[in-house]
């Protein structure tokens, strides 16, 4: 080397300033940005819950009264039992829906049987309904003038029965997600070390497959329960006089206007669904790595016994489920159920059974819309920052917490905060109350957990170097973001949009005390026609809630095929 350059070599290059100045500047953008994200999660979820909680010890005038109405409401015997019914619904439905899930999945990755797509396809259909559809459609099979009411044998579908009945419909899909991503993860190897050593498929069962999947199968169990313990519209279409948690909220606040009871009740939810969470996040941390580098992926044999006989379990399931959508839809063309099975239009005429009429549909269409947007770039935007932001690590440990917390707060209890929070006197928000604004954010929030889990692993799999490397080259972090993050990562991204349009096309429980007349959406109509006795122009609006789903939900296939063949050649050798 010679002296001049060993010289040159000693000196900072002339843009080391400007380079600095740069990365100063982003990680000013960055942390400011992860502040803004933090404010807006305190605001929408922070704030709320605690207002909800000190509601709970306050009277109808506002003063302090400590435990008073908790001593009241486990002094009052019917409130109590509501507490035990919910548990009970809650665990009957996760010890049937596990089982049927996990024979579905296994089926599904592990058998050889035909037609796995469309299996799959039928499976999913739940997902794009309102949980208030499946509700309808056992009304009409089993309910006091159903159409196979004789197979009830003198029994009632209204109560507990009916419940759990539809919640396993809802469930299904919800564990068959989970279950399916655990049994896809499998060493060939395992088994065919079983195989040399001679095991049966029982014992290959019980100490490969089953412990291979274990985590899965407990995850899954967690989401069922919090799903059961928390949803309303089931059990407000048909569970009768059998109360629990969620309707008890609906009672006090909208039948009685007793608000501090509502508030001790919304806690008192509140705790099954901390409880779920926090034992399945333990669950999730002890979880460990089943494939390694030298792994080889399991690919299922040919067995024809074994593969006819999983065919046919999901032709039943599959069929149960078409059967139950299909209901809804015949129910929702007949003139009068069920004196008059002509077919006829008149139901879908829903200003004749609504005051809203289609305006209720066309509410929700707005508000699926306006979620997928807002949400998909709050969400992603936050994911963003959460990866990238260097440093900083109290902000980006508090930011994740706050992210991570609405998955625990059942939509019901949420809803409700956002009465006592936002319709508060001097609260300068208060201008959003009982508008769309406050329905959206109310969405955007409540299913804001699961969408920065899908983008934050979507940015996991990039490579910091981009950022290094954009930085020496004086572009921006934003600019990267626009010209690299977002392309590479349009797949995740379109799938956040797609699960925000269709849980805030489906929700009922998150906005059940938010809408006013103006912004009243379709799935609280279907709750109000279903207790007006209009039950076919209920069952009308949810058929076209599914419709809506399926369509975006295809439209998002197309669009995402399209998007994977421009900007993910890189995938592919």
């Amino acid at each position: 080397m010679t002296a001049a350059a060993a010289a040159a070599g000693a000196q900072p290059p002339a843009n080391a300033p400007a380079a600095r100045r740069r990365l100063d500047r982003d990680d000013l953008l960055m942390r400011g940005g992860l502040v803004l994200l933090i404010a807006w999660m305190g605001i929408s979820l922070v704030l709320p819950l605690w207002t909800l909680l000190s509601k709970s010890f306050q009277d109808q005038d506002g003063a302090f009264v400590g435990l008073a109405n908790y001593l009241r409401y486990f002094s009052t015997p019917s409130l109590v039992d509501s507490v035990w019914n919910s548990l009970y619904v809650s665990v009957a439905t996760t010890l049937i829906v596990l089982p049927l899930a996990f024979v579905y999945a296994y089926a599904l990755q592990r058998s050889c049987m035909r037609w796995k797509g469309l299996f799959t396809a039928l499976a999913l259909i739940p997902i794009l309904a309102p949980s208030l559809l499946p509700a309808i459609s056992l009304v009409y099979l089993f309910g006091n003038q159903g159409f196979l009411k004789e197979l009830m044998f003198g029994a009632s579908i209204y109560g507990a029965g009916g419940i759990i009945v539809a919640q396993v419909f809802y469930c299904f899909p919800h564990a068959l997600m989970i279950l399916v991503a655990a049994l896809s993860m499998a060493d060939g190897r395992l088994y065919e070390a079983a195989d040399a050593l001679g095991a049966s498929k029982l014992r290959v069962f019980l100490t490969v497959t089953l412990p291979g999947a274990k985590y899965g199968v407990i995850s899954a169990g967690f989401v069922i329960f919090t799903l059961v313990i928390t949803d309303f519209g089931i059990a407000k279409v048909i569970g009768g006089r059998f109360n629990v948690l969620a309707t008890d909220i609906f009672k006090q606040v909208i039948g009685q206007q007793n608000f501090q009871m509502g508030a001790v009740v919304g806690f008192v939810l509140l705790i099954p669904a901390v409880v779920a969470f926090v034992a399945n996040r333990i669950t999730e941390r002890r979880q460990v790595a089943l494939l390694s580098a030298r792994a080889v992926p399991h690919e299922a044999r040919p067995a024809p016994r074994r593969d006819w006989l999983l065919f046919g379990f999901c032709a039943l399931v599959g069929g149960l489920i078409l059967g139950i959508l299909a209901m809804s839809v015949w129910a929702s063309f007949v003139t009068l159920w069920p004196y008059n099975l002509t077919l006829t239009l008149k139901n879908y005429a829903f200003g004749d059974f609504d005051s809203s009429g289609w305006s209720a549909y066309w509410n929700s269409v707005e508000l699926a819309c306006w979620t997928a947007v807002i949400g998909t770039v709050v969400v992603f935007m936050g994911a963003y920052l959460l990866e990238k932001t260097r440093g900083f690590g109290w902000g980006r440990a508090l930011a994740q917490f706050l992210a991570m917390l609405p998955m625990a707060v059942p939509g019901l209890v949420l809803g409700l905060a956002y009465i006592f929070f936002f319709n508060a006197r001097g609260n300068p928000l208060g201008f959003i109350y009982a508008t769309m604004t406050i329905l959206v954010v109310n969405s955007v929030t409540h299913f804001y957990t699961v969408s920065h889990l899908t983008a934050t692993t979507a940015l996991k799999q990039l490579d910091s170097e981009f950022e290094a490397v954009s930085a020496s080259l004086k572009v921006s972090l934003f600019r990267t973001m626009a010209r690299v993050t977002v392309p590479v990562c349009l797949p995740a991204v379109l799938d956040v949009s797609i699960y925000l349009f269709v849980n805030a096309m489906t929700t009922v429980s998150a906005v059940i005390f938010l809408y006013s007349t103006e912004t009243k959406p379709a799935a609280v109509t279907i709750i109000n026609m279903d207790e007006a006795g209009f039950t076919a122009a209920a069952a009308a609006m949810a058929v076209c809630i599914v419709a809506t789903s399926a369509a975006v939900k295809i439209v998002h296939l197309m669009l995402t095929r399209r998007f994977e063949r421009r900007t993910q050649a890189w995938r592919k050798r």
